[in-house]
């Protein structure tokens, strides 16, 4: 029989694993890049070392180490590890972990149950958490790569605690690629500045620098050494052109950003090409375009965040070079825009009073009264259907009474925003003619 068609040996087996799942740490001191989570004095390892563990939620980007943290997490505090994805989880899938939970904890043994990418359970699946994790069935460890706050239920907040992983610096790439050479028992084909560019390449991702060194791995031949150049052509991708402090990203996503809030369009564009020269990912580009769109147009015109989302759709579209057109149109569009960070400072003021203020209620006369005991305690007396009234405006207080009217949003004179402060001032005035607070 040909040897292509033998049967494969165990050690055979394990040289075929990829280098990144060979690599994977055996204790949570071998992590590298999250020492604020797993060093001597981090927030894990003083978990571990109080024999307590609550509820968590991973959050970072890919290749920081979430699941491997998870496994080893379990490992080191005695705990039962399930995995299981929401991508491919349902209903059904949950009631049987929960289930043999159950059974494992009338043992005496909790389960850690880790659930990755945890964002893309709908709040009805995320509400099943919530009655295993009061019980102690379970200690819920949750990944995700989006933000908690807007992607994760506020109940299931509550109940576990936030820990964001960090994306992997310089340093902390060289040493998973030193590991790598150890493994293999042989140094990378790469000079010096060919290294530095894969390291670049990774743009943070642990996962992600062991896959290329193994792609360079794979297709040096003896005795090659591979340059920059050398290094792009085989792994078909260009590293950022940043200075080597790795400054270079955010200086220039900093002046793109402020060219726009300076409503200079072709200092935005000379740096918006820089960075897709620069192999920039074009959908980072996209999201810091829509932040600008809210952060200093606002108002002025609304029509530049649906350019801004337009522009990241017809790239998703497109693809590059050609979707790159669509984010270099939003970008020239935004500044040439008229300009107001109102919405941005209302916002900042609201969220402060908000949090001082959170148990403040809301006035009654708003409530609805759906019960008869509600009724009689007053929700809903005396409140005015706006659009009976003359002008289709009341002019009622909707603030709780313990903290009264505050005024957070104050429209600029320019763009849209001129328009909506002469509504807002015809409503102050028919306000005060009406007596209203």
């Amino acid at each position: 029989m040909s040897d292509l068609f033998a049967p494969q040996v165990p050690g055979d087996v394990a040289a075929k694993r990829p280098l990144a799942d060979r690599l994977r740490p055996k204790t949570l001191a071998e992590v590298t890049g999250q020492e604020h989570l797993t060093g001597k004095d981090g927030v894990l390892a003083r978990m571990i070392a109080s024999g307590s563990l609550g509820s968590m939620i991973f959050w970072g980007p890919p290749g920081t180490g979430k699941t491997t943290v998870a496994r080893l997490l379990s490992g080191e505090a005695g705990l039962a590890f399930e995995q299981i994805s929401a991508i491919f989880s349902g209903v059904a899938d949950l009631k049987k972990v929960f289930e043999g939970a159950r059974l494992r904890r009338m043992d005496g043994r909790q389960t850690l149950l880790f659930v990755d990418e945890i964002h893309r359970f709908n709040r009805a699946q995320q509400d099943s958490f919530l009655p295993v994790m009061e019980d102690g069935t379970v200690i819920l460890v949750g990944a995700t790569t989006e933000n908690p706050s807007f992607e994760l239920n506020a109940a299931l907040l509550s109940r576990a605690r936030v820990l964001t992983f960090k994306s992997h610096d310089e340093d902390s790439l060289a040493t998973l690629l030193t590991r790598a050479e150890e493994a293999e028992g042989r140094a990378l084909p790469l000079d010096d500045d060919a290294r530095a560019s894969l390291i670049r390449m990774a743009d943070g991702d642990g996962r992600a620098v062991l896959t290329l060194a193994e792609e360079v791995w794979r297709a040096a031949r003896a005795g090659e050494i591979f340059d920059t150049e050398g290094l792009t052509q085989i792994v078909q991708r260009r590293a950022p052109v940043y200075d080597k402090a790795q400054d270079g990203h955010y200086n220039l996503i900093s002046a793109l950003h402020k060219s726009v809030r300076g409503s200079d369009p072709d200092a935005a564009l000379y740096y918006l090409c820089r960075m897709f020269d620069a192999g920039e990912d074009p959908l980072y580009l996209g999201r810091r375009l829509v932040r600008m769109a809210v952060e200093d147009i606002g108002l002025a015109d609304p029509q530049a965040l649906v350019i801004c989302n337009a522009a990241k759709d017809a790239y998703d579209y497109l693809g590059s070079p050609e979707g790159e057109l669509a984010l270099a149109q939003a970008c020239v569009y935004l500044a040439t825009a008229p300009k107001s960070n109102a919405v941005y400072t209302a916002f900042k003021a609201a969220m402060r009073v908000a949090k001082e203020n959170g148990s403040a209620l809301p006035p009654k006369h708003i409530l609805n009264a759906p019960t008869k005991l509600m009724k009689g305690e007053g929700y809903g007396d005396g409140y005015r259907y706006d659009h009976d009234e003359p002008d289709a405006f009341s002019g009622q207080n909707y603030f709780p009474e313990k903290i009264g009217r505050k005024q957070f949003y104050e429209p600029v004179e320019r763009g849209f925003e001129r328009d909506i402060k002469k509504r807002l001032d015809w409503w102050a005035k028919l306000r005060r003619e009406r007596g209203e607070s």
